[in-house]
């Protein structure tokens, strides 16, 4: 079966894109500590770039010292990260119609940062952490709007050619939307128009700031998949908020840290088992697709079939595709695929790669183990 349409190009805005694969967001723990982008972090995304991948959203950048996850997480929060951010986004430049998006973001409730407590919409006990965010005063959540539109403002001056706010898995944007972390009564929560309020502000604030050419667009949250939690039917609504408001485009997603308690085989870390485990993210997509008018639907979660890629575009179910644990496994199968061989993705979805970031930069652990074969 040809995979033709999985290799054509599209857009994001103005944004032309040589295919349909977009390496979704993962967090690598390669920045220098203090969030600086060293040696390390360029050539990680250069050999992502020489594989194939026609858009590759980088790992979260934190938009505030607070918001990081670890020492080793890249920042956007203040003008001495430009010159290294632009180092990275130029080498990926170096490969031909590559194009590279930054993706933003803040922990919020799942924030473990030994000087900074987390913060969130609400004081609700973090299940994983054990900690206890500090609400947010609405001054506060207006300086956090700030930061988030500075951040994004930074990674348009380091040329990256979009930016993606991280509205998923639980961190504080993800926060804001959901009733389980938002219990609010303020402007800023009690209904999904408020709650949606400080991604609008964000968007509306950045787009004055990097005009109409430059796309902004969103990993959101669509259900978390626990009791009390965001639920699909809001999610749609929420999500359908966001494309009126201008948004180039969205990357449905869910699942949040405390998702894993008492689930094995959870988001936004799946095992997949089996074809049947594949594309579980099929089902949201085709749900919202017939509302996004021009925003394009960016579909994640489980896809590994460059066959099954290309039916769910030629079927109007997504306008890109978007993998993240094949490419730490095979940073060159857009090329694979391309070349001929479609084979599914070697990744076996065994989630080592999730394990390790918890002990150092993120990677394929069964890929390590066969480079050191091969060196012996």
């Amino acid at each position: 079966m040809s995979v033709e349409l999985l290799f054509s190009p599209g857009y994001i805005g103005a944004v032309r894109i040589k295919n349909r694969i977009v390496r979704s967001a993962t967090f690598s723990g390669r920045a220098e500590k203090y969030g600086s982008v060293g040696e390390k972090m360029i050539n990680f995304y250069d050999e992502l770039a020489k594989g194939g991948t026609g858009l590759i959203i980088s790992g979260f950048i934190s938009v505030d010292v607070g918001g990081t996850i670890s020492p080793y997480q890249a920042r956007l929060d203040n003008d001495s990260y430009i010159s290294g951010q632009r180092k990275l986004v130029e080498k990926v430049h170096d490969i031909p119609e590559v194009k590279i998006a930054a993706q933003i973001g803040h922990t919020g409730k799942q924030g473990v940062h030994p000087k900074y407590p987390p913060v969130a919409p609400t004081a609700v006990k973090d299940k994983i952490t054990g900690l206890t965010p500090r609400k947010l005063s609405k001054k506060e959540i207006e300086v956090i709007i700030k930061k988030f539109v500075d951040a994004g403002y930074r990674s348009y001056l380091c040329g990256y050619d979009m930016v993606q706010l991280h509205a998923a898995h639980g961190y504080l944007l993800s926060n804001f939307i959901s009733p389980y972390t938002n219990r609010r009564d303020d402007e800023y929560g009690g209904n999904i128009e408020n709650m949606t309020r400080i991604l609008i502000m964000i968007h509306e604030q950045l787009r004055e700031k990097v005009g109409k050419s430059f796309p902004i667009i969103i990993k959101l949250q669509t259900q978390d998949f626990i009791p009390g939690g965001l639920i699909l039917d809001d999610g749609i609504n929420i999500a359908k908020i966001i494309i009126k408001s201008g948004f180039d485009a969205i990357e449905p997603s869910g699942g949040i840290g405390e998702t894993q308690i008492g689930t094995p085989n959870a988001y936004p870390s799946k095992i997949i088992k089996s074809t049947d485990d594949e594309n579980y993210f099929l089902a949201v997509a085709k749900e919202l697709k017939p509302f996004m008018g021009e925003s394009k639907l960016i579909m994640v979660g489980g896809i590994k079939n460059p066959i099954s890629a290309e039916k769910i575009l030629k079927n109007g179910n997504a306008d890109f595709i978007s993998i993240s644990r094949p490419l730490l496994y095979e940073p060159d199968l857009p090329k694979r695929w391309q070349s001929g061989d479609i084979t599914p993705a070697k990744c076996i979805s065994c989630n080592s790669c999730y394990l390790s970031m918890l002990t150092g930069p993120t990677h394929c652990v069964v890929r390590k183990k066969i480079e050191r074969k091969k060196q012996k």
